[in-house]
């Protein structure tokens, strides 16, 4: 779809939602003061939350879990994503329309890499903060998301503004973080461990699960497992391919394809994270061959 045909299709932008993702956690008033200026922009407005559970200033989670609820929310949606280690900085606070109609309002810092890479971004702009600031917080440098995000994504999703009056446009690639791409090379497979299944503590890579069919790979054959940190091994051990968490013993590990359909590694009622001391995203490798 073009940027032309979606802004065509009325209210793309004044759909009245927003989902709003943080790292701010919910133990103070950080994230109701956000929905309080989106609220006191039109109260109308129905007001949903992502998560505000993102380990405090990492990009990478948020690019990721941003692509995770994306695309289930209908064209015209607009996210609010506030992960901003380098708030007040120079770097760029921007809104986006992806090519699947939606909005988001960020800084740009990597927080939209995984949108660029798997649905592709229309249109960028910076965010004017002559006008798109609440009013009164102008001496304020370290609370853009309640200040600039959220009052901009309101205005936006509520259709006081289009998409051009947010500023000007700006033409070159988002930040984009480091992302291995899953490859098969040398008769083995090599992906990225993207995220936790945070809950469980299961390790989700971006390996489809078509590529490890492809590959051969049948429910219980062994698979040789390898993880590797910035180059280091970290963890190497042999590991069932199972439909399931109950084919293999209590506290034993596994293979097996996600709820996004990529493998992924468990530990039948552990946590595969914690017992291995194995993190996720940039600089975090695996490597999988048969037998």
């Amino acid at each position: 779809m073009t940027l032309e045909e979606i802004k065509k299709q009325e209210p793309w932008v004044a759909r009245g939602t927003i989902v709003f993702m943080s790292d701010f956690g919910l133990v103070d008033g950080a994230v109701c003061a956000m929905h309080g200026v989106a609220d006191e922009v039109c109260q109308h407005l129905k007001l949903e939350d992502l998560t505000h559970e993102i380990p405090q200033f990492n990009i990478w989670e948020a690019s990721y879990r941003l692509i995770q609820a994306l695309t289930y929310w209908a064209p015209g949606t607009v996210f609010v994503s506030v992960v901003d280690p380098g708030v007040g900085s120079q770097r760029e606070s921007v809104a986006v329309i992806t090519k699947t109609g939606h909005v988001i309002v960020t800084p740009d810092n990597g927080t939209l890499t995984h949108v660029e890479r798997q649905v592709g971004i229309l249109e960028r702009r910076r965010i004017s903060e002559a006008v798109n600031r609440l009013s009164g917080s102008q001496r304020s440098y370290t609370f853009h998301g309640r200040d600039v995000y959220a009052y901009t994504g309101a205005r936006l999703a509520a259709g006081v503004i289009t998409f051009d009056e947010v500023g000007p446009l700006l033409d070159r690639q988002p930040v984009m973080l480091s992302v291995q791409d899953p490859v098969v090379k040398d008769g083995a497979l090599y992906g990225s461990i993207d995220i936790l299944d945070t809950r469980y503590g299961s390790l989700w890579t971006n390996i489809p699960d078509t590529m490890l069919m492809d590959y051969g790979v049948k429910h219980g054959d062994m698979l040789s497992v390898t993880i590797s940190h910035e180059g280091r091994i970290v963890y190497g051990y042999k590991l069932r391919f199972c439909r399931n968490f109950t084919e293999v013993a209590l506290g034993e590990g596994l293979v097996y394809v996600n709820s996004l359909l990529n493998v992924a590694l468990a530990l039948n009622q552990g946590s595969f994270s914690d017992t291995y001391g194995i993190g996720t995203g940039e600089g975090w490798l695996i490597r999988i061959e048969r037998g």
